[in-house]
């Protein structure tokens, strides 16, 4: 699809920041994440990663750029929380994302829905892109064999396959570059500047940023950890 292209066209070589907080974060506001949002598309982001139906509203309203929409949910019986299923993907649309991001991993889906079902159904009735969340290089390629329209390496070092490995995953980045066309998305662990552009010298096309610029929970309690006074133990008389 033409506009499709164009979407891809408009993220080429530029920075996705993503803009999420905790759901107990004063910061979990529609208002507020839009904010940032807004913020980060006035420095230059090229396009913003959203969570939520209300959130991607909300920023929907206040920016032009691309949106990469999701919805988390917890499914009982399934560790797959990115945009599960079919109706999550649709409420994302609804709201008002350019493109659907989903956990393609290989691990079991709510009610026994495959990948490629997924992707086919956001593809024929919602007219949307999709972003595959991946952690293998497997898992890449099966979703590309499914339809996705970019791979991203989001769930590198957060799968039971995966959890002795630390993000950002610049070696799984290396063999998708070298084994798949489809775009290739570098997310997760990104901490400096210096990163994007190593992800892009790597052959990203587009690197996505969050804690490090929008955790502000996560970094504030970082840097509060190491301001603790150390315990003194007086030594006996």
């Amino acid at each position: 699809m033409a506009g499709n292209s164009l979407l891809m066209q408009a993220l080429q070589g530029g920075l996705v920041v993503s803009c999420q907080a905790p759901a107990e974060s004063p910061l979990h506001e529609p208002s507020v994440i839009a904010a940032i949002a807004h913020a980060s598309v006035l420095q230059g982001a090229v396009g913003v990663r959203i969570d939520t139906p209300a959130h991607v509203e909300a920023v929907r309203q206040r920016v032009d750029v691309p949106i990469i929409g999701l919805w988390k949910q917890q499914i009982e019986g399934s560790e797959v929380y990115i945009t599960p299923q079919f109706v999550h993907a649709q409420a994302i649309a609804r709201a008002g994302a350019d493109m659907i991001a989903i956990d393609a991993t290989r691990r079991p889906r709510p009610e026994g829905e495959t990948v490629g079902t997924l992707i086919q159904q956001i593809h024929d009735y919602l007219g949307k892109p999709v972003m595959a969340d991946v952690d293998t290089l497997e898992g890449a390629i099966a979703a590309v064999e499914s339809g996705a329209d970019c791979v991203g390496t989001t769930l590198y070092g957060y799968t039971a396959e995966t959890r002795h490995l630390k993000p950002p995953g610049f070696d799984l980045l290396r063999q998708l570059v070298a084994k798949l066309e489809t775009p290739i998305i570098c997310e997760g662990g990104i901490a400096t500047p210096e990163m994007v552009r190593q992800a892009l010298d790597l052959g990203a096309y587009t690197v996505v940023v969050g804690t490090a610029i929008t955790g502000i929970d996560l970094l504030v309690q970082a840097y509060v950890a190491e301001c603790r006074p150390a315990i003194i133990h007086s030594a006996p008389d």
